[in-house]
């Protein structure tokens, strides 16, 4: 059973090592394509992305997790000609559906997006094309998933983010050379921009066939050994997905209208309230660009822990293994809880600075945002971790409906503090957020309870894991104001201070919660911090 829980940690930490990589990346390319495309440019890459993310939703985001929960089903019986059945059915359910979707964004690009942003649509056009192999890639990355190999899903995302940064700015640089007029600029530098989304996707694609071929063998000598005679048809299959994927779907759906839903009654509320225009546009850019990407860094370890987990809980539920089923949930929101309980403190004790060094342009509003808003790390990983749970036993739609119920608290208050206190203006967004994740993270674990059973985790690991952050966070906090007394060069600083909270905090959670060496040798960089620890006589 260690070995397995060791395996899981292991494959989350990969997944999450990869996804925190992702977003920097994807962080870090925003200044130098903002500087090309300008604002309006931006304006139109935005439009054209944020249609294709919805379309993306609702053709390839669930094939992974859909792919996963199912083979591995099978794997855990030993049925690898099942397996590879629900693999090839599900590339039958992409080319289909992903190709559906492609020909609607290519051909009706004009029609989805709003009348006064048509000069959106040759971007959105690049894009297309994109969902139809983002389908197809997606139901690689499910399918070893799947065998627990959580390696060729980690290195195909970063080479998609570093081949969509490259050519995101290299083709928006070019399409823009030498043109004079802003709008025909804006229109050919946010085309450009789309141009590297979809190159990253098609990276990552030939790294996945690569990575079949060369276990293809492998996958052959397996299902022949399998004994088993049933076969389900290639309908049935395609029925199953669909059945899988639908509730995944509609989930997905409702925590981005959760955003596209508060944006629309924040900016309606605070007109009637007599606010400007300009002033409710100014604040809500800094919430959404600036404020969201940042706390959506630590999140993505969270979503990686959640596709890490789905294989391994399905498995186990397969045969029945409750107490297999239980141990690895406890252990993923403990690696999860182990990043992100000092992130949150992290960003809440350095967000001046963080905000200052990431976005020069933006005010202190964000800063303040990040500050008091951090919070929502914790709950919102919380979430995504029990709502994976939930899919991976098969309760699809229980999870959907907590999801809902979320969303109609988080409205509700969103229109309570708007109406009672306009003053907290964007604020009320932010609380509004916070009140979501925490209902749905509630929801979700009591749902569980009735499911599983009574978690036996320990809580007193998680108050460890507090103390513990607290004390980096007073070290980290201490270290950059004292280094910029003596420098005022922020991004140094902050660099310093970073280090050495992440020092401190694993020196004192080791010692605090008596982690072994094992237990840390699972982590990320595990076995090196092991040696390191063992050199300075945390360790003896």
């Amino acid at each position: 059973m260690s070995r397995k829980k060791n395996s899981l940690v292991k494959n989350a930490s990969v997944l999450m090592v990869a996804a925190i990589i992702s977003r920097i990346i994807g962080l870090l390319y925003r200044r130098p394509m903002g500087q090309i495309l300008g604002p309006v440019g931006m304006g139109y890459y935005g439009y054209a992305s944020n249609l294709y993310s919805i379309l993306l939703m609702i053709s390839a985001y669930s094939i992974p997790m859909a792919v996963s929960k199912i083979a591995s089903e099978r794997l855990a019986k030993h049925q690898f000609k099942g397996a590879h059945r629900i693999f090839k059915g599900a590339l039958l359910y992409a080319v289909i559906v992903g190709g559906v979707v492609a020909f609607i964004a290519f051909f009706g690009g004009s029609f989805l997006l709003p009348a006064n942003q048509q000069n959106a649509v040759p971007a959105l056009r690049v894009l297309a094309p994109t969902i139809f192999f983002s389908a197809v890639l997606g139901v690689f990355r499910g399918y070893f998933q799947a065998h627990h190999n959580m390696t060729p899903t980690s290195i195909s995302q970063i080479a998609e983010q570093i081949v969509n940064a490259l050519v995101s700015i290299l083709a928006a640089f070019l399409l823009v050379r030498g043109i004079t007029d802003a709008t025909r600029s804006a229109i050919r530098g946010a085309a450009g921009g789309t141009t590297g989304t979809a190159a990253g996707v098609i990276a990552g694609l030939l790294f996945m066939l690569f990575v079949y071929n060369v276990n293809r063998g492998t996958i052959l000598r397996r299902m022949k050994k399998d004994p088993s005679r049933s076969r389900e048809s290639y309908g049935q299959i395609l029925g199953i997905i669909v059945m899988m994927a639908t509730p995944i779907i509609l989930t997905t759906f409702i925590n981005n209208a959760s955003n596209y839903l508060d944006s629309y009654i924040y900016s309606s509320l605070q007109g009637v309230h007599g606010a400007a225009s300009d002033a409710i546009a100014a604040a809500y850019g800094e919430f959404s660009n600036y404020y969201v990407p940042v706390i959506n860094i630590p999140l993505a370890m969270a979503s990686a822990s959640a596709a890490a987990l789905m294989p391994e809980v399905s498995a186990a539920m397969a045969v029945r293994d409750r107490k297999t089923a239980r141990a690895h949930i406890a252990q993923t929101v403990r690696l999860t809880m182990f990043i992100c309980i000092p992130a949150t403190v992290g960003l809440t004790v350095l967000a001046f600075p963080v905000m200052g060094v990431l976005f020069p342009s933006s005010t202190d509003l964000s800063a303040k945002m990040l500050m008091t808003g951090s919070i929502y790390v914790i709950f919102t990983a919380l979430a995504t971790i029990t709502g994976s749970v939930l899919q991976a036993i098969g309760r699809q739609r229980r999870a959907m409906i907590n999801a809902a119920v979320a969303l109609g608290i988080n409205l509700l208050v969103l229109v309570v503090l708007l109406n009672a206190a306009p003053g907290l203006d964007i604020y009320a967004v932010m609380i509004a957020n916070i009140v979501f994740s925490v209902a749905y993270c509630l929801i979700n674990a009591l749902t569980l309870r009735k499911y599983l059973g009574r978690s036996r985790q320990k809580l007193s690991i998680y108050a460890l894991t507090v103390a513990a952050s607290a004390i980096m966070g007073a070290a980290a906090a201490g270290v950059y104001y004292g280094l910029f007394r003596l420098t005022y060069r922020p991004f140094i600083c902050l660099v310093i201070a970073v280090l050495a909270g992440i020092f401190v905090y694993l020196v004192v959670y080791v010692v605090i919660t008596r982690t072994t060496k094992e237990e840390l040798a699972a982590y990320p960089m595990g076995r090196k911090l092991v040696k390191f620890f063992t050199l300075i006589r945390v360790y003896r």
